[in-house]
């Protein structure tokens, strides 16, 4: 997986929010807001380039300290609503 070109991390009065810029901002009419850990994952996302689930689980690990068990459906589910919403491929 990837983040797709052009959309991108902005904090906005105090909110994370990920939001379209260019062409990616043609077909997103909308902003999506992450939670502190959400825009951590996607920054670490960005950093990666090309990544899997298994590698954000293991970020997320490594940082905060939490087992694989407790990583896993946190990761899936911000995954796949990235993917629902169409910021991922």
């Amino acid at each position: 997986m990837r983040i797709k070109k052009g959309f991108v991390l902005r904090e906005v009065c105090g909110e994370n929010i990920i939001v379209g810029e260019g062409l990616g901002a043609v077909n997103f009419g909308k902003m999506l807001a992450l939670n502190e850990t959400a825009a951590w994952l996607w920054t670490k996302a960005m950093d990666l380039g090309e990544f899997t689930s298994d590698d954000l689980v293991d970020q997320l690990c490594d940082e905060y300290e939490v087992s694989h068990e407790e990583a896993r459906p946190d990761v899936t589910a911000i995954l796949d609503e990235w993917l629902k919403v169409g910021v991922i491929e």
